[in-house]
């Protein structure tokens, strides 16, 4: 079993319930986005600029948002940690897969603070 500090839990089990938790959050906006644009008459950029104006969609997709980044973070860790081993990459494999899980790191917390600034921004 492979054990790092930049994994989200200790164990498997808590990993697998933030995948299970962030899909059903994930699911749950895909539902409500498509129930909404399905429901107006006609999807004008004022009606949609007025249902991400509202705070409660705002929270909301910041929510989705943030699940995104933590799904993909242990989906990313876990192919990481699968993946680059010293059985294919040799004695750099420990090097290899810090640089990779910076990286996934990094983007995740761009697309975040992009999100936040799309939400939240002038």
């Amino acid at each position: 079993m492979v054990t790092q500090a930049t994994s989200l839990s200790r164990n498997g089990v808590s990993d697998w319930i933030i995948q299970r938790v962030t899909a059903y959050i994930l699911t749950s906006y895909t539902v409500v986005l498509t129930g909404y644009v399905l429901m107006q008459e006609q999807l004008t950029h004022e009606v949609w600029r007025g249902l991400f104006d509202s705070t409660w969609m705002q929270i909301y997709t910041l929510l989705a948002a943030g699940s995104i980044g933590l799904h993909a973070w242990v989906g990313m860790w876990t192919i990481g940690t699968d993946y680059i081993r010293e059985h294919y990459f040799g004695e750099g494999a420990s090097r290899l897969r810090f640089i990779y899980e910076v990286v996934c790191i990094v983007l995740i917390a761009c697309y975040l603070i992009w999100t936040i600034k799309i939400l939240w921004g002038s």
